[in-house]
């Protein structure tokens, strides 16, 4: 009963996390799974059939506050589902150890960039009115879907910080679309890991306390998504990004930390810059928006420019239901 209360709790936790940063439920509930002795292929295949229900529940939130961009959902999450079924197949009949440090280091490029670039510069909002090309939307849902499959979590630290990267959509519309989207790798996933696996492995008791959890926590998620300021969120899915690579690369044999002390004051000060630097963020977009510029200013535009397109983040989504005109 006590391992029932906790998963259930991290259930919460997760997609509480997930709903609001747009990454780390596979991540958490797949790290709680493997610590107490659950092999890799049925703790993934665990977490996508509790995402199942955690993805639809946040999606629908999501949508209900207009934080979907139903195209990009489709381009991205239909590709996404193709390599998710891949790579439930092939964890299924294969360890993927040796390629996480690679993937890490990837996503931890990923994530300096955005602390830096967002915690500095703030929100880039002078191309969001240019479209996402399918010919990027489709080879980055192949690659999310099939490291989510293989790591028990993917999905958003791939998906997430790339379309954030592109400065082509505001950030609490790259995270409810990526959630959204997610729901089709969860379903893809799942039938990849039924095929091989069949339930071996597979508590479904497990599966039912995680889904409670993230059913609690998905409205709310979708809702502060849409309060936190587009700098303040974009530092702080960097940092999510840092830390949770950071230590990846520290367990590898690349690095091959073997002291636990060393590696926890590592994550520990990368912890304090990530609190500094989420804190940096709140008091610019502060100050801006009492200039009268909001995230404008990070992006070089003076208080005598301001157009529809660079309203702050909160005003914006305040002054209509579905978000701001486009």
């Amino acid at each position: 009963m006590p391992t029932i209360v906790l998963l259930a709790l991290v259930g919460l936790a997760a997609q509480l996390v997930d709903g609001s940063l747009g990454m780390a439920y596979g991540v958490t509930s797949t790290t709680l799974l493997l610590a107490i002795g659950t092999n890799p292929a049925a703790a993934s295949a665990t977490v996508h059939l509790a995402e199942i229900g955690t993805t639809l529940a946040s999606g629908a939130a999501h949508w209900k506050f207009g934080n979907v961009d139903w195209k990009v959902v489709l381009r991205i999450g239909v590709p996404g589902a193709v390599g998710a079924f891949a790579g439930a197949t092939f964890l299924s009949n294969l360890s993927t150890d040796a390629a996480k440090p690679v993937m890490s280091l990837v996503l931890l490029t990923l994530g300096v960039y955005l602390l830096v670039r967002f915690t500095l510069r703030g929100l880039r909002t002078d191309r969001q009115h240019l479209p996402l090309r399918k010919r990027f939307l489709a080879p980055l849902g192949l690659v999310a879907g099939f490291v989510d499959a293989t790591g028990g979590g993917g999905w958003g630290p791939v998906g997430t910080p790339a379309l954030l990267a592109s400065g082509r959509m505001e950030p609490r519309k790259v995270v409810g679309s990526i959630d959204t989207s997610e729901f089709l790798v969860a379903i893809a996933a799942s039938l990849g890991f039924l095929f091989a696996l069949g339930s071996q492995g597979i508590d479904f008791t497990w599966v039912l306390a995680l889904l409670v959890g993230g059913l609690i926590a998905a409205p709310i998620a979708a809702w502060l998504v849409r309060k936190v300021p587009g700098r303040v969120l974009g530092s702080a899915v960097g940092g999510v990004i840092v830390l949770t690579n950071t230590r990846t690369l520290l367990r590898s044999d690349w690095v091959g930390v073997g002291d636990t002390s060393t590696e926890g004051v590592v994550l520990a000060v990368i912890a304090l810059v990530w609190i500094a630097a989420v804190t940096w963020s709140v008091r610019a977009y502060r100050h801006d928006v009492a200039a009268g510029r909001g995230d404008v200013a990070a992006v070089g535009h003076g208080p005598a420019e301001p157009a529809p397109d660079d309203a702050p983040d909160l005003v914006a989504a305040d002054a209509e239901p579905g978000g701001p005109r486009r």
